[in-house]
């Protein structure tokens, strides 16, 4: 088990929850984890309790992935985090997110999420902005590529 720790660019932890460990990777690990909130619409999509997020957290990549399925096992999409890359120990994983995100749905169709937030944001570092930037460029690549978890879309 993992405890998932959330933090924003400063440090400071704004969420945390447990995940399962499915695989380890050369660079990071793929956890599973459930939704237990209540539901949550943000307009996208909707979070629903019972919902499994697949994980992918890398310790060399400005980014995390998560393969969102319902309970059924049909998949919702990819929401993806720009984010420092995470700090893996033997029981957590760390990460300072960045504010942007990218929801891909299920078709492939991507939506960039919080480029204002970003773009105010007056805490960021400039080795955060730069990070953040090759990040999502990195993700919209492996989406327009259909490589590594995006190989699965148009998949059942």
């Amino acid at each position: 088990m993992f405890t998932v720790v959330k933090q924003n660019s400063l440090g400071e932890t704004k969420i945390q929850y447990i995940g399962e460990l499915l695989m380890q990777l050369t660079c990071g690990v793929v956890i599973q984890a459930s939704w237990t909130l209540p539901a949550r619409d943000l307009g996208y999509t909707v979070f629903e309790p019972g919902d499994q997020f697949k994980e992918y957290y890398y310790t060399d990549r400005w980014f995390n992935i998560f393969e969102i399925t319902r309970s059924d096992g049909t998949r919702k999409g990819w929401y993806c985090n720009v984010a420092e890359p995470a700090h893996i120990y033997v029981d957590r994983i760390v990460q300072k997110d960045l504010l942007l995100d990218v929801w891909i749905n299920s078709q492939g169709e991507p939506l960039i999420l919080d480029e204002d937030e970003f773009a105010a944001d007056t805490t960021l570092t400039d080795e955060q902005r730069v990070g953040a930037h090759h990040g999502l460029q990195a993700v919209l690549h492996l989406l327009t590529t259909r490589q590594e978890v995006f190989a699965k879309i148009g998949a059942t």
